[in-house]
């Protein structure tokens, strides 16, 4: 396994954990469809169906996360969220996340959690 795929499963798993610790469900890891993968399926606590983007960066990386989720993953993220509420007949409000995970210097990882940070258009 790459070491980029382990990094980004240790963040979708961090992001996971941070979810659950505020009362989400989590219902989906890596859902995949033929638009493409959606990190992390959640229901938060007021029952919205978060589809939630994880991104991690290292310490001196240049950008910040979410400057990563640019037009073309939008709209592949919102084909496969489409995708998803079309195999599950869900008609819950929904929003797109991103989970910003942060390696520090001294190796610690960071959360921060950015709701409803872009729009379905």
């Amino acid at each position: 396994m790459s070491r980029t795929k382990t990094s980004g499963d240790q963040g979708e798993a961090l992001a996971g954990r941070y979810l659950e610790a505020r009362g989400y469900a989590l219902l989906e890891r890596q859902w995949r469809c033929r638009y493409g993968e959606l990190d992390l399926v959640a229901r938060s606590p007021e029952g919205v169906l978060c589809f939630v983007e994880v991104k991690r960066r290292g310490p001196g990386a240049i950008g910040l996360p979410r400057e990563f989720v640019d037009g073309r993953k939008r709209e592949r993220l919102r084909r496969a969220a489409a995708a998803y509420l079309s195999a599950h007949g869900s008609d819950a409000p929904a929003r797109f996340d991103v989970a910003e995970i942060y390696e520090e210097p001294d190796g610690r990882l960071r959360t921060v959690y950015l709701e409803n940070a872009f729009q379905d258009s």
